[in-house]
């Protein structure tokens, strides 16, 4: 606040209390003790004093309560955090050790399920392989059978093998014939579906170098970008820069 303003205030203050004061007051009739006036005023201020003490000391004394129950909620809201954490910690550890348990579980289930596949595939191969050999068996005996039963018809026998080995080398002559035309197609297949991987593959590197030469381009315009902006702001700068020496000049002149 301006002094000025301090002035006025002090004058209109004077100017109401004079107005109080009616002009025909006599001051011998008013019996006033000083000293007694002194004491009683100073009484009061030190009792104002002594108040405003002890309004102090409370606010002190309640503002250290306020602090130390702070202190404790914090104490405590961080003891709840560090038991939350706990307890997250302990579920995770007992979630781990759930699913290790599960994994393991899960691989004796896949060892067991092996090992009776491994059983069922062995039992099945002792099978075949009893087959077979019940098989050459019974057909040894009905070859010693056949040679027993007709010697006379020996060279018809032998005449009929020869003509049925003819026949079986003719059918696998075809077989093979047809084998060899098979690989040959599948080498043409397979010639053919590695030709459109190469294809796909070179496709596929075009497609990348492309991309690339894009990324690049798209770089070196950002840069380009970036170079422009820098410039347009030095000509800004300089351009605000000759405005306020302009400005100025004009102010000295």
């Amino acid at each position: 606040m301006s002094p000025k303003k301090i002035k006025n205030k002090k004058n209109a203050g004077i100017i109401k209390i004079k107005s109080l004061i009616t002009k025909d007051l006599n001051l011998n009739k008013i019996k006033i003790n000083p000293i007694k006036l002194l004491d009683k005023t100073k009484g009061k201020i030190e009792n104002f004093y002594e108040t405003v003490k002890k309004q102090k000391e409370i606010n002190r004394k309640k503002a250290e309560k306020q602090k130390k129950i702070d202190e404790k909620r914090e104490i405590e809201k961080q003891k709840k955090q560090a038991q939350k954490e706990k307890l997250d910690k302990l579920k995770e550890e007992k979630k781990q050790i759930l699913l290790q348990k599960k994994l393991v579980i899960d691989n004796e289930k896949q060892i067991r399920k092996n090992e009776e596949k491994r059983k069922k595939l062995e039992a099945k191969q002792i099978q075949i392989e009893q087959q077979k050999i019940r098989d050459e068996e019974n057909k040894r005996l009905r070859d010693d059978a056949r040679r027993i039963k007709q010697e006379e018809l020996r060279i018809k026998i032998l005449e009929r093998q020869r003509v049925r080995e003819e026949k079986i080398k003719a059918k696998e002559e075809i077989i093979r014939a047809k084998e060899i035309e098979k690989e040959k197609l599948r080498e043409e297949k397979e010639k053919e579906r590695q030709e459109r991987n190469r294809l796909k593959e070179v496709e596929r590197q075009k497609r990348l170098d492309e991309e690339q030469k894009i990324r690049e381009a798209s770089r070196k315009l950002k840069y380009e970008e970036e170079k422009l902006r820098e410039t347009e702001n030095r000509l800004r700068q300089l351009e605000i820069n000759r405005k306020q020496e302009l400005e100025r000049q004009l102010q000295k002149e």
